[in-house]
């Protein structure tokens, strides 16, 4: 069966089953015959299918008959949250919870209300809690009694009562993709850092009405109530809400539909971006990897862009991103865009829908452990700069020296002889958020090692299968074995489906490179597209033999600080330190550019003369310096075979 495995086989509808994670419903018409998928599988083919927007009064019928069927309790419950922001400038964003139990359940005489800690596609505990405040409850106007009974969990006595409600003010003024902002320009959210839940209804569907000042507009990836409702969205469950940012404000919009289906750019601030480039060149973007898949999962795709700040969080069909205003100043600044856009937009399949075993259905109280970060973001990291390539957004020769850049940076990381693939999954919640000083030299990040483990397997696939086959099979075959048939994977299914595709074992591999810790042998998968890694002797680099100290550098006003030291290197081994103040190199004061010109200007094995002061006491240092490697290049070897040409053709070109 998995020798003859077809990635875009037979339609098949599915039936509704576990309401949590389920994207919303929507009608496609297969043949001449109107259907309603579930929510869970609904999938917009693109050949032979176009979605059909429901009238709103059939949709609610529709959704809440499916619903009901997935829980198996009649009726749900009504859980409607109110967003209001009457004065920005306090960054205090209001919010109204109200909850109506149905007339089948029995009352309790407490009732648990709960703040999530963290928000998924963010691998840390965030005590979204901490900015709560102004907290109370009543019923038809009757104060309820509460008591805070953990450091996110407040017990409110409903006393039977069959409709009651919560009020709070929540702090919003720190900005990031996955934090809340409110000031007198905008305000951006996410729900899990806003919104509680009452304990044991999370698979409950809610509606979200946003009171904003005169004249803001609203973007959301939820979809409205109706349309005489306005500013009011629906989720079907918890998941969904807290998968689902809010942008208000008098935000700039950018439309482009792909296949039919409207995408919109949602752009908060100002800056050097040419409005036409954006549009044409994001739609590349998402038409290059809808056509990795081959389907369109959502209804609509949101992207809200912050002009400032940096990074991005996907969900599950919108993405928040940040970049700097004045980013787009030149080409590079562009592909660092078309990177980042590329990153998150691959998300909606890897990781939102092709999940990791532990990243879904979500306990929001605590951290949920997996071992396959490497894959959810590493490998998505792979293929973020590959679709940008695909896309013919940035030359052949640029998509090689980011990948040369990107190898040399690993090895230059001496942690990665100390934390293995799965071990920097693991370990996210304590590590990847929380680096210090000594984070080089004791792990390596999911991200860097998971992308270039992805190059190495899409070559060694395409090598066994004379490219027949490649990580592309893998991700295709992911998204219909697990995500279509709704389940999550496990580390051991993801190597399966790499060897399925491969059509031979590849345990040594997950063995040795995704489990253990040694060295990537890249060479052995670059020679399959006729290429080669040069490492760059420092004899080869064009200025000569260069100076290495090994020491990371930070200009906190005007002191010089040591930030880092790499092990292995000059200065670790000659007794630099971490947090040592560089006060004159040479007998001469310096500051970080000054440091960095008199270094430069050495050679290797002259002696440097450092002035510091460590824990307030003055003292000096010699170091002799090292040898800094020349940049690493992949360049092609030669001759290239006929089968070379072809791989290399098919992945970086994708044809």
């Amino acid at each position: 069966m998995e020798a003859n495995y077809n990635p875009f086989g037979k339609d098949r509808l599915v039936e509704a089953y576990n309401v949590r994670f389920l994207d919303p419903f929507v009608a496609v018409r297969a043949s001449d015959t109107f259907v309603v998928t579930s929510a869970r599988h609904r999938i917009t083919k693109i050949m032979n299918r176009k979605p059909y927007r429901l009238s709103p009064a059939l949709l609610t019928i529709l959704l809440l008959f499916g619903a009901s069927q997935s829980l198996g309790q009649g009726p749900n419950s009504a859980i409607s949250f109110t967003v209001s922001m009457p004065k920005p400038w306090t960054h205090l964003l209001e919010v109204e919870m109200r909850v109506q139990v149905p007339a089948n359940l029995n009352l309790p005489n407490e009732t648990n209300v709960i703040m999530p800690v963290w928000t998924p596609g963010s691998y840390l505990i965030r005590e979204f809690e901490r900015n709560v405040q102004d907290f109370s409850a009543d019923a038809g106007g009757r104060p309820l009694d509460w008591t805070k009974t953990s450091k996110n969990t407040w017990q409110i006595r409903t006393g039977g009562a069959r409709q009651w409600r919560v009020f709070y003010r929540v702090y919003a003024n720190e900005f990031s993709v996955r934090t809340n902002e409110l000031n007198a320009d905008h305000a951006f959210w996410n729900n899990a850092a806003l919104l509680m839940y009452p304990e044991g209804w999370i698979s409950k569907p809610a509606t979200l009405t946003v009171v904003a000042p005169p004249g803001w507009k609203v973007a959301t990836g939820l979809p409205e109530v109706n349309a005489g409702v306005p500013k009011t969205f629906r989720a079907e469950n918890f998941d969904i809400l807290y998968d689902s940012p809010v942008e208000c404000g008098n935000f700039r919009q950018i439309d482009f539909r792909v296949r039919g289906v409207p995408h919109r750019i949602v752009i908060d601030g100002e800056g050097n971006y040419d409005p036409d480039r954006m549009r044409r060149d994001v739609q590349k973007i998402v038409e290059t990897e809808v056509a990795l898949f081959g389907q369109i999962p959502y209804h609509d795709y949101t992207f809200i862009l912050h002009l400032r700040g940096g990074g991005g969080i996907e969900h599950l069909n919108s993405t928040s991103l940040g970049f700097s205003r004045n980013g787009f100043a030149n080409e590079n600044g562009w592909r660092n865009f078309y990177g980042l856009v590329a990153h998150e937009f691959f998300h909606l399949w890897n990781v939102k829908r092709i999940r990791p075993d532990a990243l879904g259905p979500f306990d929001y109280t605590k951290e949920n452990y997996t071992r396959s970060l490497w894959v959810a973001e590493g490998i998505t990291s792979y293929y973020g700069d590959l679709m940008v390539r695909r896309a013919g957004l940035t030359s052949e020769k640029d998509y090689l020296d980011g990948l040369a850049n990107s190898i040399q940076s690993l090895q230059n990381t001496p942690g990665r002889l100390e934390m293995s693939a799965e071990e920097a999954s693991f370990n996210a919640w304590i590590k990847e958020y929380r680096p210090d000083e000594n984070s080089v030299n004791s792990q390596i990040s999911y991200y860097d090692k998971g992308e270039l483990l992805g190059l190495l397997l899409d070559l060694e696939i395409r090598r066994r299968t004379n490219n027949a086959r490649s990580l592309d099979d893998v991700m295709r075959y992911l998204y219909h074995e697990f995500y279509e048939k709704n389940r999550n994977y496990a580390p051991e299914d993801f190597q399966k489906a790499c060897e399925v595709m491969a059509g031979s074992s590849l345990d040594d591999f997950f063995k040795r490179y995704v489990r253990g810790r040694d060295e990537l042998n890249y060479n052995a998968a670059l020679t399959a597209a006729g290429l080669e890694l040069r490492t760059g002797a420092a004899g080869d680099s064009a200025q000569g033999e260069r100076p290495y100290l090994g020491a990371n550098l930070t200009q906190n006003a005007d002191r010089l600080v040591v930030s880092s030291v790499r092990s292995g290197t000059p200065a670790y081994e000659q007794g630099l330190n971490a947090n040592d103040q560089i006060v004159a190199l040479n007998g001469v004061r310096v500051n970080r550019d000054l440091f960095e010109g008199l270094i430069g200007a050495k050679h290797p094995g002259d002696v440097i003369h450092l002035t510091l002061f460590r824990n307030d006491d003055l003292r000096t240092l010699d170091i002799k310096l090292g040898v800094r490697d020349a940049p690493y290049k992949i360049v092609q070897s030669s001759p290239a075979t006929d089968e070379q040409k072809r791989i290399y053709q098919s992945w970086v070109n994708g044809r």
